[in-house]
């Protein structure tokens, strides 16, 4: 099992959007490709991230499936000729580096947006995933909990996540704050470009929502909003749901400002609005506080506040860093120790068998209370014996000594032919 542990990566860093939306994967796709993998090639476990960022392959086996899994990903999702892109996939072929990245991706040290608040979850999910298919074994259940562990001691010890590292999340956090007595804020999303829609995505967090998106190419509109729930209304209406909404986030490009005053001109703020101007020539009139009601914040206060946490986010990254190489020491130990346990399931079990066959031959006549009596002290007696070579043989394990010591083992008790599964 050690030494097995590979990935196949493409994300933000080596691929443009629109290579990353062609590979993406929802929960059915990456259920189906864990299946086609299972059937078609030669792993033990595996675990699909897809995210807007990146998608990529985990998996477990003795040799390099990168060739094999990229024409699965390409039957899954339809794509001709997928060596056409292989420049984009990188293949983590050494085990140690392959658990490192997962490490660092889950952790948020891969992000686009360092310590990023969402990628854990994403973690989880995909993990809930690959353990419904059954692809999941001893290997990957104790690397995705210790990495769980891990992370909340990132929480814990460091201010790693501390605060919205971003500007859509930093509008995002500030929407929730300000809209808190609200049951059910209204919120109209202007404008798809990447903040646009990374503001629409990260509204997900918010609970208890109505979110209403409204750009230019309404066909976008309609897809993204097909995918998270949301409603849309063509961009020819957007003075209505401007009226209508408690909270206005726009990042559309214009050359002078889509919101002013005029638009409240026929229709008194009863209650407070509160408006996000993200964009670059603004699109929210400077002077819209004006009208009764009118709350407006500008993408330089957000900014600022986005890059203060940022700034907390890469002086924690050596922390981060330490306690990550703390888990990974650990996780090593437990896996290393995981190629001896076979091993030693087989000794105990051709122990226990020598035992029993010589507490059948010896005790035919004993009473109920000899047998008995013989049976503990001579339990007790294999218990002892085995201790010290399972001891001999971990502490070989954590030298990468083991191979000999297994070998002298299998000579002397015959394991390769004795089963892994402990007798009762």
């Amino acid at each position: 099992m050690h030494n097995l542990f590979k990935a196949i990566s493409l994300s933000y860093k080596n691929s443009p959007v629109e290579i990353r939306e062609m590979v993406a994967f929802d929960e059915t796709l990456s259920k189906r490709l864990l299946g086609m993998i299972e059937e078609y090639a030669d792993i033990s476990e595996a675990l699909i991230i897809s995210t807007c960022n990146r998608t990529e392959v985990y998996y477990s086996s003795a040799d390099d499936q990168y060739e094999t899994i990229l024409k699965l990903i390409g039957m899954v999702k339809g794509i001709d000729h997928i060596s056409k892109y292989k420049k984009y996939f990188t293949n983590i072929d050494e085990h140690d580096a392959a658990v490192r990245h997962l490490f660092n991706v889950s952790l948020g040290l891969e992000a686009q947006v360092v310590g990023d608040l969402q990628i854990i979850n994403q973690i989880k999910t995909s993990y809930q995933w690959a353990a419904d298919q059954n692809i999941v074994g001893p290997f990957l259940h104790r690397l995705l909990h210790t990495i769980f562990f891990t992370n909340k001691r990132v929480v814990q010890e460091t201010a790693f996540r501390d605060g919205a590292a971003s500007v859509s999340y930093a509008t995002v956090e500030l929407v929730d704050e300000l809209t808190t007595a609200h049951e059910q804020p209204n919120i109209l999303v202007l404008g798809l470009g990447e903040i646009g829609e990374d503001v629409a995505r990260n509204l997900e967090h918010i609970t208890d929502k109505k979110v209403v998106i409204c750009n230019r190419s309404i066909d976008k509109a309609k897809v993204l909003a097909e995918e998270l729930g949301y409603g849309v209304i063509p961009f020819e209406e957007r003075n209505n749901a401007i009226l209508e909404a408690d909270v206005i986030i726009s990042s559309v490009r214009v050359d002078s400002p889509l919101v002013t005053k005029d638009t409240f001109n026929e229709s008194p703020v009863l209650s407070h609005k509160y408006l996000f101007d993200l964009s670059i020539p603004r699109s929210i009139a400077e002077d819209i506080e004006e009208v009764n009601g009118l709350l407006l914040y500008n993408i330089d206060g957000i900014q600022t506040k986005a890059s203060q946490a940022l700034e907390k986010r890469m002086a924690s990254i050596p922390d981060v860093k330490a306690i990550i190489s703390e888990a990974i020491v650990e996780f090593g130990q437990w896996s290393k120790e995981m190629e001896v346990s076979p091993v030693i399931n087989k000794l105990k079990n051709a122990l226990e068998e020598i035992r029993q066959t010589e507490i059948a031959r010896h005790l035919k006549k004993a009473s109920e209370n000899e047998t008995e009596l013989v049976d503990k002290v001579t339990k007790n007696m294999m218990q002892k014996i085995i201790k010290l070579p399972v001891l001999q043989l971990r502490a070989a394990c954590q030298r990468g000594e083991a191979d000999s010591l297994i070998e002298v083992l299998n000579d002397l008790f015959n394991l390769e032919n004795q089963s892994e599964k402990i007798k009762p």
